[in-house]
């Protein structure tokens, strides 16, 4: 890169000031991490807008980590974010107002230039994929109190949940070596992110258990409910949610983030007409009549579309975003290089180690029931068709899955703890023929 580029995009790129860090503290911004060193100051040429920062501080010899602790910024151009280490607390905190514009002037007149190392822009594209509906909304509307997200402070939090052995594990993992409990953050002060509560069931007064049974197999009336009621309607803010959880999961080392992205794509998984019926009422924000989904067209005469094919489109075209934004999650969470790529990846993948994505899990499940559905619709999307295939391959080659099923009755079984499982409504002989027992 020649100076008078990089000089421009030192001035146009945000740059995160990080005062006192400690020597061989893991820091992170987004998909790259780093060892601090002795004259590391922060970091330049960051471009504006969504980003995930979070570290870990170290024992003296580097060679213990205490947990994760993680936050979302939103850069403007040319922002300065400023932290500095508290020494007692381990952890980096926000500078009084008057001291955070000293130091902006002072990395704007270049004087912490020398100091700051650049953002690696090679890495922006895997960024930009995993962060893709993600906005300043979604961030404040989510973050917890304070901003920090941290595995220490939602320690308790999940501790009466139902929990899969592979969760078990998880939680395990996460309680011992260099996991375990730290002084880099008060356990005293709890707090969680601002999630959509996804219920685990439907329950209707006075509905028939075959009803009941379907209502929770079909989890479509459910997604809607939740779009309506948490989202306005806006699919992309629910994507952005998808996202904001899987970065603090992934990232951030959350727990409580994991537990909300399994929920979220568990509901989305298991919608068995979502992805292929009209869906009319998710854009209630707009006229739902052909001139005004059409206006501002001239539409030739001999060209003939229903209501209904129009909002179809939308449908599909929303879905396949889903399983666009599960795909990319997914092929970033499974490099194989990742760690070594990253320059520091002590701590960055371990929670994503092959027992995590048995063949036992429940994505192996809702993934194999998903693409048998879009396999064996008599209609499909050509954008949903061609990404659920990739998908598909993408876990066929990586872990080795096969998705193939076996028997009428494969696919049915699930954990006896599997808290993501389908209801079903238990009938008598009787309620199957229409007559009364004898």
């Amino acid at each position: 890169m020649d100076p008078e580029t990089a000089l421009e995009l030192v001035k146009q790129g945000a740059t995160l000031l990080l005062l006192d860090v400690p020597q061989y503290t893991l820091v992170g911004i987004d998909t790259q991490m780093f060892t601090v060193g002795p004259a590391f100051k922060g970091i330049k040429m960051i471009p504006p807008g969504p980003h995930f920062v979070y570290y870990s501080s170290s024992s003296k010899d580097g060679k213990q980590f205490s947990p994760i602790v993680g936050f979302f910024v939103d850069a403007g151009p040319s922002e300065v974010i400023v932290r500095k280490w508290n020494q007692q607390e381990e952890r980096l905190v926000k500078v009084p107002e008057e001291e955070e514009e000293r130091f902006c002037q002072a990395v704007k007149s270049l004087e912490f230039d020398r100091y700051l190392g650049p953002y690696n822009l090679s890495q922006y594209r895997k960024w930009k994929r995993l962060s893709s509906y993600l906005t300043k909304t979604i961030i404040k509307q989510i973050e917890p109190i304070g901003g920090e997200i941290t595995v220490v402070r939602e320690s308790e939090m999940d501790k009466n949940s139902p929990k899969t052995s592979i969760e078990r594990a998880l939680d395990a993992q996460l309680g011992t070596g260099k996991f375990s409990a730290s002084t880099s953050v008060d356990r005293s002060k709890k707090g969680g992110c601002y999630y959509t509560t996804i219920p685990r069931v439907i329950k209707r007064k006075g509905m028939e258990g075959k009803e009941l049974t379907y209502l929770n197999l079909d989890k479509t009336e459910l997604l809607e409910s939740v779009l309506m009621k948490d989202h306005g309607g806006s699919e992309d803010l629910l994507l952005g949610e998808l996202q904001f959880a899987y970065i603090a999961f992934l990232m951030g080392q959350s727990l409580e983030a994991f537990f909300q992205w399994k929920s979220l794509v568990s509901l989305l998984l298991s919608c068995t007409e979502a992805p292929f019926r009209t869906r009319s009422h998710l854009f209630t924000k707009i006229n739902p009549t052909k001139e005004a989904l059409t206006s501002g067209f001239q539409m030739p005469e001999s060209f003939s579309v229903t209501l209904s094919e129009i909002l179809l489109a939308l449908a599909h075209m929303n879905f396949t975003q889903f399983t666009k934004v599960i795909f990319y999650q997914l092929k970033y969470g499974l490099q194989k290089d990742r760690t070594e790529s990253n320059g520091a990846g002590i701590a960055v993948s371990s929670l994503l180690d092959e027992s995590w994505f048995s063949a036992d899990s429940f994505l192996h499940r809702l993934c194999k029931d998903f693409f048998m559905l879009v396999q064996d619709a008599t209609v499909v999307d050509g954008d949903l068709l061609a990404w659920t295939r990739k998908l598909k391959e993408l876990l066929e080659k990586n872990l080795g899955w096969e998705f193939q099923q076996n028997s009428a009755v494969d696919g049915i079984y699930f954990e006896e703890d599997d808290e993501f499982a389908p209801v079903v409504e238990m009938l008598d002989e009787s309620s199957f023929d229409g007559v009364p027992a004898a």
